[in-house]
């Protein structure tokens, strides 16, 4: 499924080549998860803990920013220093340019906060960059703006701790924790704003592939159910054969549920016990060996 949809989106001159080349070069095992979620949603957490349970490469404005050398990298860096906002179509390109990537494609990647709005979404589905989960966490604006205010940044590691919920056992690591830039009420309350403008356009995209998870719990149970969630395996809409079996002791009703099943699917109705009948009525060999058991009453 995955190569046909490389194959509609990139329409390449030569199909069975890139066919070729795609088997060679992708897993289509590896995980490509969306983390999206309101700030302090604990967006970074989630999207940490996948790449260290898949080892799979995270992916983040900070790592785009900061930690990768891109050929988009100065461009997006100015804007940031000159306090602009970076285009969509920047950021765009930048999350495409580093999922293309060798470690990417084997290892698969963990996109945090992108898309942040439909157009970048847009954006990311014409190049190809289509995400086979999409977690979103929510939670109530003043349970988010509480958490903002204990906030707590490892430079070393990039863990995100808190003062009250989540805060770490080891001494080093404690003193080495230092407050986000972006901690004040205000700047919380407009990116809230912002995002919730925002996320009813990118939810349209992806909402066949898009979980809601609720983030004012235990951070065991959020990671449990994000985790549940990503491992499932989304219904292709190709189509396919079916092929069911029915299984239960004498009475259960499985020749009726059958029945029932083959009427409304158009599937053919095949009956072990009514096969065994059936051989032992026109005397085959099947049949010669069965008849003992049929005639001792067995089903």
């Amino acid at each position: 499924q995955n190569m046909l949809e490389e194959l509609l989106i990139h329409k390449p001159d030569d199909p069975i080549q890139y066919m070729i080349n795609h088997l060679k070069q992708n897993n289509d095992d590896a995980p490509r998860i969306c983390v999206l979620g309101p700030p302090a949603s604990g967006k970074t957490t989630v999207a940490m803990w996948l790449c260290k349970h898949f080892d799979a490469i995270r992916i983040s404005q900070e790592t785009l920013l900061f930690k990768e050398i891109l050929t988009l990298t100065k461009e997006a860096k100015a804007c940031k220093e000159r306090k602009q906002k970076i285009p969509n179509a920047l950021w765009a390109n930048l999350i495409q340019e580093r999922l293309s990537n060798v470690d990417c494609i084997k290892q698969g990647w963990i996109l945090e906060g992108f898309p942040e709005n439909q157009e970048q979404a847009w954006m990311l589905q014409s190049s190809g960059i289509i995400p086979r989960h999409v977690v979103v966490l929510y939670a109530p604006d003043t349970v988010l703006i509480e958490r903002n205010s204990g906030k707590r940044l490892d430079p070393f590691t990039e863990e995100v701790y808190h003062t009250t919920f989540n805060w770490p056992s080891d001494l080093l690591v404690q003193q080495r924790l230092v407050e986000p830039e972006d901690l004040s009420e205000q700047e919380i309350s407009k990116k809230l704003l912002e995002y919730h403008r925002n996320f009813p356009g990118v939810f349209q995209i992806y909402q066949k592939v898009l979980k809601s998870i609720n983030a004012d719990q235990p951070s065991v149970d959020v990671l449990s159910q994000v985790l549940t969630y990503v491992q499932t395996r989304h219904r292709s809409a190709a189509p396919f054969t079916p092929r069911i079996l029915f299984c239960g002791p004498p009475g259960s009703g499985k020749s009726l549920q059958a029945a029932l099943i083959a009427q409304k699917y158009g599937v053919v109705n095949i009956c072990c016990g009514q096969l065994l009948k059936e051989a032992v009525a026109d005397k085959t060999k099947l049949g010669e060996l069965v008849k003992p058991y049929i005639d001792s009453g067995y089903p």
